[in-house]
């Protein structure tokens, strides 16, 4: 069994397009800005921190045989990602996502994963045919795991044999979204990643904080969750308890890939040996770098 990575990023590859400008901007808004076209998706931006923070992180998603494919992949090799276990479809074409942010924040944003979810378990061959793993010998390592796959799929992974040994990090693609985490909710195995909003769509509830979402969704059958509340106190809550601590105060002019950026951190300073709050605060600074444009 090849164990070429040291942590696997499964769900959505593509590539995104972003619009921002230093405006304020509401619906029908015509401002000028700026328009970039970079690699994206929750699984791809989360493997990008992670190989920053010197980790190798494996691709497990759906990219078609097109040229933007072909040019994503190129990327993501030259960046130092593991993608031959990537599943190239002949007929589906590559996924994109497409927002516009102001100066207000994220004003709208469309994800086209349907090529994604449409491939289906044939992103997870590598996992059972030998090449990452088998049912009788799983892949023990972590794995992050977005919420880009449909809901049968997840529900799929939360009983599956192939995760049985793996440590799940798990993040919705967004709150529209979020619900599909359900099927995850009570796997022993799963950490949850989420925001306030996000946290309050999986638990079917509003709340006023991260620690009263985190500890809710533990009190619902929950490993573990981190909830993050932008510039706020964010949580980190499982059956043994809680800590907390509050992001940096930055002037922010990007929020896409903010909370894949958190999560990817905090999985590094974990495999690091980092925990608890030192753990939480790591991931935070990261994250503030993150949308005050500090990092590339």
């Amino acid at each position: 069994m090849t164990r070429e990575a040291d942590i696997l990023c499964i769900g959505s590859v593509l590539w995104d397009v972003i619009g921002r400008s230093g405006a304020v901007m509401r619906v029908g808004s015509d401002v000028p800005g700026r328009i970039t076209r970079l690699p994206g998706g929750v699984a791809m931006n989360i493997a990008m921190t992670l190989r920053r923070f010197g980790l190798i992180p494996a691709l497990l998603t759906a990219i078609g045989r097109d040229a933007e494919g072909s040019e994503l992949l190129d990327a993501a090799a030259r960046m130092g990602l593991v993608t031959e276990h990537v599943y190239r479809s002949d007929d589906l074409p590559t996924d994109r996502y497409m927002a516009v942010e102001g100066a207000n924040g994220l004003v709208a944003a469309i994800a086209d994963a349907h090529s994604l979810e449409a491939a289906g378990d044939k992103i997870l061959r590598p996992l059972a045919d030998g090449r990452l793993g088998t049912a009788d010998r799983p892949w023990s390592g972590p794995v992050a795991l977005d919420g880009n796959l449909t809901e049968a799929l997840l529900a799929e992974i939360a009983e599956s044999p192939l995760f049985a040994a793996a440590d799940l990090r798990v993040a919705p693609a967004s709150p529209g979204k979020a619900e599909r985490l359900l099927p995850l909710l009570s796997c022993p195995r799963a950490v949850l990643y989420v925001n306030l909003e996000e946290a309050g769509l999986l638990a079917q509830d509003r709340f006023t904080d991260a620690t009263e979402a985190a500890q809710a969704l533990v009190a619902r059958g929950a490993a573990r969750v981190l909830v993050t509340d932008g510039g706020r106190k964010a949580a980190d809550c499982g059956p043994a308890g809680c800590v907390w601590a509050t992001p940096p105060e930055v002037l922010v002019t990007r929020v896409t890939g903010a909370g894949d950026t958190f999560m990817a951190a905090h999985i590094a300073a974990e495999m690091r040996g980092e925990s608890g709050a030192r753990a939480l605060e790591t991931a935070l600074a990261a994250a503030a770098a993150y949308v005050s444009g500090d990092v590339a």
